[in-house]
């Protein structure tokens, strides 16, 4: 009889909680309406839904509802964030600036910038130190006059370390520059308190948080501007054109929602069988190599390289067993990047892996991951 592989891939996704799908019941069927026509009762209908989950979403927030955006999802909001801001920059100076990050960010972040470059702007990537995390001091040593902008991410969608995002935020507010940080994977798993950090743009994703996929959000600062990617409409203040999805919508806020309510209980039960699977692994492998600090990163994150085995034939020998990954659901199987930044070798970060634990995930799960990994990794070494 064929098994189902154990997720240990939470980072990539995660399913539908039972109550975000009971919360989106209704606006697939009964409450269909365009939120954008107003001329009827179902758009209007569907309008308020929109206007009521916006306004608890900025409670819970703690920020003024006008802030918040609706996107397909955290990709599009960086590219929102990182392209509008900077070419309404451009056109506010009369000249493209400089703008920084870390090599270590989502391509989502990597690739809209390398964008920007042939457009003229100048961007610097800093490579973080050997445990993945940036410092202040290597952050302003590279700021120049026309530095407008920095995005550094809350925590790695691979190695899951957690950067200093207050730290860098009170600096970029000390010298008028605008921060940008990936929140995707940081959100609902850590605590954030936006109002506090001040980050003038953050991008959160609702299918990491059990909510559905195909929605995100990208918090604005409103005294930034931000030049629009698409055309067509005014919805979203004028900055994100096109109907907006109220199932979805309904169903990432009440995903937010539950994350924020329960991040406390969520975060110690994550942490705790992320230990020990870490303390097991390292029972029966001694020699692993964990990849960033294991001290600042998220509660559910793990990813290691194991070293005197082909990468390739690690993954298609864990394949049956565990659903997990060498690194970004968005790298289509390449090297990781983050682990080069890191130093390591093509082969050493292709005989990586990362593992991720979710909600559902159980101590018995644990047990036959450590065992399951073992037990390849000692047949690969023969």
């Amino acid at each position: 009889m064929k098994t189902t592989p154990l997720a240990f891939d939470y980072q990539s996704t995660t399913p539908c909680s039972e109550e975000v799908m009971k919360a989106m019941a209704p606006y697939w069927t009964e409450v269909w309406g365009n939120p954008s026509s107003k001329q009827n009762r179902l758009g209007l209908n569907a309008s308020a839904a929109i206007t009521v989950a916006r306004d608890k979403l900025a409670a819970l927030l703690d920020i003024s509802s006008q802030r918040l955006i609706f996107t397909s999802g955290a990709t599009e909001a960086n590219n929102l964030a990182l392209l509008g801001h900077a070419r309404a920059k451009a056109l506010e100076y009369g000249r493209p600036g400089h703008l920084i990050t870390i090599s270590t960010e989502h391509n989502s972040v990597i690739q809209p910038l390398r964008q920007l470059e042939k457009e003229g702007f100048r961007v610097t990537e800093l490579t973080p130190n050997s445990d993945g995390i940036i410092t202040l001091d290597s952050l302003m040593n590279v700021f120049s006059e026309d530095t407008f902008l920095v995005s550094v991410m809350v925590a790695n969608n691979e190695i899951g370390v957690l950067q200093p995002i207050s730290e860098i935020a009170s600096l970029c507010k000390s010298r008028g520059i605008t921060f940008h940080s990936d929140a995707a994977q940081g959100f609902g798993n850590v605590p954030i308190d936006f109002k506090k950090i001040g980050i003038d743009f953050a991008s959160i994703s609702g299918h990491k948080i059990y909510g559905p996929k195909g929605i995100g959000l990208l918090i604005v600062n409103e005294t930034c501007d931000v030049m629009p990617l698409q055309w067509g409409g005014n919805q979203e203040n004028g900055i994100r054109a096109g109907t907006l999805p109220v199932p979805l919508v309904i169903g990432f806020v009440k995903a937010a929602e539950l994350a924020i309510e329960h991040l406390d209980v969520h975060y110690k039960y994550l942490k705790d069988l992320r230990d020990q699977l870490w303390q097991g692994l390292n029972n029966e492998i001694p020699d692993l190599t964990i990849n960033g600090s294991l001290e600042r990163r998220l509660p559910n994150n793990l990813n290691f390289t194991v070293g005197g085995v082909i990468g390739s034939r690690l993954h298609k020998q864990l394949r049956p067993l565990l659903s997990c990954s060498s690194g970004s659901a968005c790298s289509n199987g390449s090297p990781s990047h983050v682990l080069i930044s890191l130093g390591r070798t093509t082969q050493q970060a292709e005989a990586s892996l990362r593992l991720s634990i979710g909600r559902s995930t159980t101590l018995s799960n644990i047990e036959i991951a450590v065992q399951a990994i073992s037990n390849v990794v000692v047949k690969l070494r023969g």
